[in-house]
């Protein structure tokens, strides 16, 4: 058998399920030819190697690790059958739209994503996320200006770590009725706005309606 002319470089097989591959320089070239692909680990993805990643029609998971350097991710609207997505440090993405259009996403892991404090374009994946994460890096707080978008969302699990909300207003998660656990930084929202959470969402698993993250404050439950 011919031995495949990207084997070596990309470390993998062409009729793999699943892969991992760190880019040096263009040592991504060829992987758009692994077709069998349905799980992929990248990272230090720029533009070119993640256009050659959108050619991957049969992926269902895939991880973009740090950094992703690339200025669009329209491509990924290709990606009909993808579930599960993570970007991490999507640092010139200005335009998440195109996540949209990802039939059939049921998880979305974003972190530290610098231009993602508005987050009215998320509204068309109110119906279909399964667990949603917003999180900042160890060294860098997520900024978002509300959570209002979410509301009425049928997500399970909302993950915020190391984020900040400008407003505070956790009330928009009240009638996200499938909503089970809550992971998220203090500073997400007050002792008032996590007390009022745990009020009318007492079904909702999280660290901050406990009295002993806030000493010194009047439980009201």
């Amino acid at each position: 058998m011919e031995k495949d002319e990207f084997s070596d470089a990309l470390g993998i097989g062409p009729d793999s399920d699943m892969g991992v591959h760190h880019r040096e320089k263009n040592s991504f070239r060829g992987i758009s030819t692994r077709r069998n692909l349905k799980f992929l680990v990248a990272s230090a993805v720029n533009q070119d190697f993640l256009d050659e990643i959108c050619e991957l029609e049969n992926l269902t998971e895939l991880k973009l690790e740090w950094p992703v350097t690339a200025n669009t991710i329209e491509g990924l609207a290709r990606l009909k059958k993808l579930k599960k997505l993570r970007l991490d440090s999507p640092r010139n993405i200005t335009d998440f739209t195109p996540l949209t259009r990802l039939p059939q996403l049921t998880h979305l892991d974003i972190e530290n994503a610098k231009h993602l404090s508005d987050l009215r374009w998320i509204r068309p994946l109110k119906d279909r996320l399964v667990k949603l994460n917003l999180d900042g890096s160890i060294n860098t707080a997520q900024r978002l200006e509300s959570l209002d978008p979410l509301d009425g969302f049928t997500f399970e699990e909302l993950w915020l770590v190391n984020t900040t909300v400008a407003d505070k207003d956790l009330s928009p998660l009240i009638t996200c009725r499938n909503l089970t656990k809550l992971r998220c930084a203090k500073s997400v929202s007050t002792f008032e706005g996590f007390m009022a959470l745990a009020d009318a969402r007492p079904d909702i698993a999280c660290d901050w309606f406990s009295p002993e993250h806030w000493p010194g404050r009047k439980w009201r439950r």
